[in-house]
C-alpha cells in the first residue's frame, strides 16, 4: 500500500480504492479474503479483494485475531440485529433496517424487514460470495416467512457483479401487505422486484415535522406514497395536505393508504412535480406549509454543482408558495451533497427571495440508518425543518 492513501485505513474507513495499492498478490481471485499491510509490511485490515471495481478492498475486521470466518460474518450480522432490537425497531408488524451496510461493518450488504418479509439488498462482490453464509445467518436471528433478493443496478454493473432478482427462500405474497409506522398503516408491493414502495429513512422525520402543521395547509411535493403527507394529515392535524408526484403507480399507492387510514383531509395527484411547483407559483398559490423530498438528484461528484442548482430552484419556488410564518421542511438524499452545502443553498434561497429563514431542526436518516463516524460516506440524508417569514 501507497503510505500517504494509507492513513484513512488505519483509521477504520471501510474502502482502499485501487489508487492506495501499488501491489496486489497474484494469487488473490476476485472475492477472496485479504490482509492489507502497510509499506513496512503492517497489518491494516482483513477484506475482500475485487479488481473490478473502484473500490479495490472492502475492509471489515481491523483485529489481526479476528479473520473473515462464516462466525465472523454470522456474528456481524447478529450484531446488527440486536441492536434494532434493543432500539424497540424490531416489530413483526413494522419495517425495519436490519442491516445498513457500512454502517454496520458490512459494506455492500442491505437488510430491510416489512412484517415479516426480508428484502435483501447486495452491493458488493464480497456479499453475493457469501449469500449462503448470510442467508442462514438471517434464519437463526429473525425465522422469515421469505427472503428476496436485489441489487442497485449502477452499484453491482461498478463492481462487476450480476444480481438477478429472485426469491431466496419461502413465498413472496402476490398481494400487498402492511406494515404499521407511528399508528398509520401502510401498504406494500414486495412482488414488484424493485422498490418496496417505502422510505424507512425518513420514519422520525415524518413524525417531527409534522407537530409543525396543526391547522395549516400543507403541500407535500414527490410524495412518493404518502409518507409524510399521512404523517401531516393524521399526526400533525393539518386542515389540507395535498401529495405530488410524477408517479401513477405510487399515487395510487397513496390514494390507497389514505383511504385504509380513514383521512378526508389528504388528496393526492399525479403530474409532473417540477413542473408543477412552477405552475402553482404561476397561479399564485400559497399554502402553510411545503415539504420537499425529491430524489436523489446526483449520484457522483461530477454533478454536484448541477445538483446543488436543482435543490436551489425547487426550494426557492417551495419558498415562494408559502404564507409569512410557513413551515418549509426540505430534504436531500443526495450522499454527495454535503450538510452545509445544503445549507449555503437554503442561504442562498433566502438571500435572492428576501426572506428571513429559520433554520429550527437538522436532522438525518432514522436511527436504524446509523452514521458510522469512521465512514462519513454513511451519512447520506439531510432534512431541515425551517420557518419562512
Amino acid at each position: 500500500m501507497l503510505p500517504r492513501k494509507a492513513q484513512p485505513l488505519y483509521g477504520r474507513h471501510p474502502w482502499a480504492l485501487h489508487s492506495a495499492f501499488d501491489h496486489i498478490d497474484t494469487a488473490a481471485v476476485d472475492g477472496d479474503v485479504v490482509q492489507l499491510v502497510g509499506d513496512h509490511g503492517r497489518f491494516v485490515a482483513y477484506g475482500v479483494v475485487n479488481r473490478k471495481s473502484r473500490i479495490h478492498v472492502r475492509l471489515y475486521s481491523w483485529d489481526v485475531e479476528q479473520p473473515l470466518t462464516d462466525d465472523f460474518w454470522k456474528q456481524k450480522i447478529a450484531t446488527s440485529i440486536d441492536a434494532r432490537r434493543q432500539l424497540g425497531l424490531f416489530d413483526e408488524n413494522a419495517g425495519c433496517r436490519l442491516i445498513y451496510s457500512e454502517a454496520d461493518g458490512l459494506s455492500g450488504l442491505i437488510v430491510d424487514y416489512f412484517a415479516g418479509h426480508i428484502v435483501l439488498q447486495v452491493n458488493a462482490l464480497a456479499m453475493e460470495r457469501r449469500l449462503d453464509v448470510i442467508v442462514a445467518a438471517l434464519n437463526e436471528q429473525v425465522s422469515p416467512k421469505s427472503i428476496t433478493l436485489r441489487g442497485e443496478a449502477g452499484v453491482i454493473k461498478a463492481e462487476g457483479v450480476t444480481i438477478e432478482p429472485r426469491v431466496l427462500q419461502g413465498e413472496v405474497p402476490t398481494e400487498p401487505i402492511f406494515i404499521q409506522e407511528n399508528g398509520i398503516e401502510f401498504e406494500l408491493d414486495l412482488s414488484t422486484g424493485q422498490k418496496t414502495g417505502f422510505y424507512l429513512d425518513q420514519r422520525e422525520n415524518r413524525v417531527a415535522a409534522a407537530k409543525y402543521f396543526s391547522g395549516r395547509r400543507v403541500l407535500d411535493m414527490f410524495c412518493y406514497t404518502g409518507g409524510f403527507a399521512l404523517a401531516a394529515a393524521k399526526l400533525g392535524g393539518a386542515s389540507e395536505v395535498i401529495g405530488i408526484d410524477g408517479s401513477d403507480k405510487a399515487i395510487d399507492l397513496a390514494r390507497r393508504n389514505a383511504e385504509r387510514n380513514g383521512l378526508s383531509n389528504v388528496r393526492f395527484e399525479s403530474v409532473d412535480a417540477f413542473d408543477h411547483l412552477k405552475a402553482l407559483v404561476d397561479a399564485g398559490e400559497k399554502f402553510d406549509a411545503v415539504i420537499l423530498d425529491p430524489p436523489k438528484f446526483t449520484k457522483t461528484r461530477r454533478n454536484i454543482n448541477e445538483a446543488l442548482k436543482a435543490y436551489y430552484h425547487i426550494n426557492r419556488q417551495a419558498v415562494n408558495l408559502l404564507n409569512p410564518g410557513g413551515i418549509l421542511v426540505t430534504c436531500s438524499c443526495s450522499g454527495n451533497i454535503s450538510r452545509d452545502d445544503f445549507q449555503m443553498t437554503l442561504l442562498g434561497v433566502a438571500q435572492k427571495s428576501g426572506r428571513d429563514i429559520q433554520l429550527l431542526e437538522q436532522r438525518s436518516a432514522s436511527i436504524d440508518h446509523p452514521t458510522l463516524l469512521t465512514c462519513p460516506e454513511t451519512q447520506y440524508l439531510k432534512c431541515f425543518i425551517c420557518r419562512v417569514e
